[in-house]
Parts: C-alpha cells; sequence; structure tokens
C-alpha cells in the first residue's frame, strides 16, 4: 500500500503487527493532551518512519478537527485505516484509549483509597514543562509545510488571537477557516497549494475515485448496533432512571457536543456530573482535570474518572466490591464517550480521501491546516501559563519547570531528540527535583 508524497517513492511496507506495536507505545506515552499527542504521531510516522505522507497526515487532522470528540484519537483511527483498512483503525483508536484508561481506573482507585500520590506527582510535575517544549516543537513543524502562502500566514496568525484575546469558539474559526479557503481556493488555486488537476501517483488502498457511500451506511448502522445493545442491557439489568444508564445516556451527548476538544465540553460535563448528578464532587472533579492533563490518552478520559468515582461511591455490588463497580463505571463512560468517535472515522474516512483528488474540498482542509497551527500555538501558551506559572503571572514562574522547559526545547530544536526522549527525560528530572526539595 503506497502512502508516499512522492509518486515515485513508496513508502516502506508496515505489517499489522508492527503497526499495533506502535500504537500500543503511544497509548502507553501519549502526554501532553492533543497537541502533544499529535506532535508525536507527526514526528514517528511522518518524520522518522516515514508510514504516512506528509498530504495524508495533514489531510486526516483537518477532518478530525472538525468533527466532535477527540482529535488526537480520531486521528490515530483514521492514520491505523489508511495503513490497514478498517481492523487498522479500529485497533490503533481502541490501543490510544485502552492503556489511559487502564491506568485512569487504577489511579481514581488509589486516589480514593490512599489520597495523593508523591512520586506520580514528582513524575508528572517533571513531564508537564517537556510537554509545552513538545507542542511547540510540533507546531513549528506542522507550520513550516502548512503555512505555504501569505494567506495561511494569515489564518493562523488569526486563529491564535481569535482564541487567545477574542475568546472566538472554536468550531466558529474552524468554519471561518474552511469557508475563506473554499473563497481563496476558487480563485487563487496556485497560492493555496491546491492542484489544479486530479492527483496522480498512488494512494491508499481504501480510496478510490467513487464516493464509497455503501461502507459509510454499514458502519452507521453498525455503529447504532453497539450503541443500542449496551444501552438496552443497562436498562433491562438496572432500569431506565439508575446511575450507569444515565451515564451512557450523559456521555453519549457530551460525545457528540464536543466540538473544540476536551476543553470545550468540559464544563458541560462538570454541570451535569457536579451539579446535576453529584456523581462527583468539585474537588474531585479538579483532581480529575489534573490526573487527565498529567496521565497518557486524551484529556477527554476525565469522564472515566467521572464514571469510577460516581459507581465507586454508588457501589452497585455491595460495599465489598466497590473497585468493580468503579470499574464498570469508568468503562461505560469510555464506550459510551468514543463509540461516536470511531463511528465518525470508519463511516467519514473513505469518503475523505476519495475527495482528495478534488481542489473544492482539498482548498478548505488546507485552510484549516493552517488555522490549527494558530490553535496549537494557542494551546502551547495555555498550557505554559498554568505549567510555568502555576500561581500566575503576577507571582511569577516556577524556576525549575521554566529550566526543564528550556531544556526540553534544546533537545528538541537542536540536539533533534525524539519527543519520547524528552518526556522521559522530564519525568526523571521531576523525580529529581523531588528529591532535593525533600
Amino acid at each position: 500500500m503506497s502512502l508516499s508524497a512522492s509518486p515515485a517513492i513508496p513508502p516502506p511496507a508496515v505489517s499489522f503487527r508492527q503497526a499495533a506495536r506502535f500504537w500500543l507505545k503511544l497509548g502507553l506515552i501519549s502526554f501532553g493532551g492533543p497537541a502533544g499527542q499529535i506532535a508525536l504521531m507527526h514526528t514517528e510516522l511522518v518524520d522518522r518512519r516515514g508510514w504516512i505522507s506528509e498530504p495524508h497526515f495533514l489531510h486526516a487532522l483537518n477532518f478530525c478537527m472538525v468533527l466532535p470528540g477527540p482529535e488526537a484519537q480520531q486521528l490515530a483511527t483514521y492514520l491505523g485505516w489508511l495503513m490497514h483498512g478498517n481492523r487498522g483503525g479500529l485497533v490503533a483508536g481502541v490501543l490510544f484509549v485502552l492503556p489511559s484508561l487502564v491506568l485512569i481506573a487504577a489511579l481514581a482507585w488509589l486516589y480514593l483509597a490512599f489520597g495523593q500520590l508523591p512520586l506520580l506527582a514528582a513524575v508528572f510535575y517533571g513531564i508537564k514543562p517537556a510537554v509545552v517544549a513538545v507542542v511547540l516543537f510540533a507546531a513549528w513543524r506542522i507550520g513550516r509545510r502548512a503555512l505555504g502562502s501569505p494567506l495561511h500566514v494569515a489564518l493562523a496568525v488569526g486563529a491564535f488571537v481569535a482564541l487567545e484575546w477574542l475568546r472566538v469558539p472554536f468550531p466558529l474559526i474552524v468554519l471561518g477557516a474552511a469557508c475563506i479557503g473554499l473563497l481563496a481556493g476558487q480563485r487563487w488555486l496556485a497560492q493555496m497549494g491546491v492542484p489544479t488537476a486530479p492527483r496522480s501517483g498512488p494512494a491508499p488502498a481504501e480510496a478510490s475515485s467513487r464516493l464509497p457511500w455503501g461502507q459509510g451506511v454499514r458502519v452507521c448502522a453498525l455503529g447504532a448496533l453497539l450503541w443500542l445493545l449496551p444501552m438496552a442491557a443497562l436498562v433491562a439489568g438496572t432500569g431506565l432512571a439508575s446511575t450507569w444508564t444515565t451515564m451512557g445516556w450523559f456521555f453519549t451527548k457530551a460525545a457528540l457536543l464536543s466540538f473544540g476538544g476536551a476543553y470545550a465540553v468540559l464544563p458541560y460535563v462538570y454541570q451535569g456530573a457536579v451539579e446535576r448528578y453529584g456523581w462527583i464532587s468539585p474537588a474531585q472533579m479538579l483532581d480529575g482535570l489534573a490526573l487527565g492533563e498529567s496521565t497518557p490518552g486524551p484529556l477527554i478520559m476525565i469522564v472515566a474518572f467521572v464514571g469510577f468515582i460516581g459507581s465507586y461511591t454508588e457501589a452497585a455490588f455491595g460495599p465489598a466490591y466497590r473497585p468493580l463497580a468503579g470499574a464498570v463505571g469508568a468503562a461505560i463512560a469510555t464506550w459510551f464517550t468514543f463509540l461516536p468517535s470511531f463511528v465518525f472515522i470508519l463511516a467519514g474516512a473513505p469518503l475523505v480521501e476519495a475527495s482528495r483528488r478534488g481542489p473544492a474540498f482539498t482548498a478548505p482542509l488546507l485552510a484549516i491546516s493552517a488555522a490549527v497551527v494558530g490553535v496549537m500555538l494557542d494551546l502551547a501558551a495555555f498550557f505554559a501559563a498554568h505549567v510555568l506559572f502555576p500561581a500566575g503571572l503576577s507571582a511569577g514562574p516556577d524556576g525549575i519547570a521554566v529550566m526543564i522547559a528550556l531544556a526540553a526545547a534544546l533537545g528538541l530544536f537542536r540536539f533533534r531528540w525524539s519527543p519520547l526522549t524528552v518526556l522521559g527525560g522530564g519525568a526523571l528530572l521531576g523525580v529529581a527535583a523531588s528529591v532535593l526539595r525533600a
């Protein structure tokens, strides 16, 4: 299967086992929220391994940015589908989430049983500043390719300003960039970098010149069945008004409303889980957010923390089996949150790949790609403000965190270390700083 950007140079053959090992590894070390996770995928799959071409990566990223749900998990599913079809997409998406689910459930149990864990806090303390550098490095690398014209640069700057100072909702930024790309692409195809003729050369085996509507319909039907069967089982086994049935419906709505990433849907989750249903306290919700930001996997995995805490407290299986009830709640929250994302990708990816040969669809996605650079810079600024200035800008920076961030940036930009090496080094420095303080 050829995925290279150049028709003359096919990419290396990737076995399904090789890809599965990579997705499992990614699921175990994907720190840094969506921007950091996208950076890891770009560095590992495009730059270092050459399994995915730059045009395919950006095309997939642009599509995932306009969908509700976790962008990084959807991107992993899309890229897995590109390499090995539906089974590749399923394995990539599941392995991106599964390690995080197990870790969040285990940490939620330890959190309830023993409180704060100093060693884990020290590891996360060192990883967070390194993530700031990884996100900036990713924005720089993607920006070099995506900002190919003055219009693209203007879109990136505009997206950053709109998010950082004007507080424009993320979906409006994506929609605006797409509209600008559509209008500009009709008049300035060369400036936008859109080919005026259909692309030649190899494409993924899943893509064809015809729009594969049949697969989309089949995937949607299967997705509906996979939603209905567990929901029917919950209603039959626990009742229509039970906590687990309510969680299934609530997290389905959260998944469909989460345009703009996890931060956009967190207020909705907070309102429902804390204020309406009382599954979790405000203090526990804040601790869960900190846990989600510090562990690998999508930030929206905070839903697993909410599901575990709420189910553990209710003790549906009796006091002696609270951890089991918590694990079931975490699994329910995760299933209903991520199922729509698999349906969106496996149904939509063939249509999107088939559209790559048409400039009318490519121009808006190229514009979105430029806006994504501004979005990543805004995320980096947000993350840096909270990590490097934990007590607020007026209180000054955390000197150790700043030094870790600078060391990580030096390793990435100057010595070309991999993001995995940088994150591992950050974790060691965090532990060392904790020991020195003690």
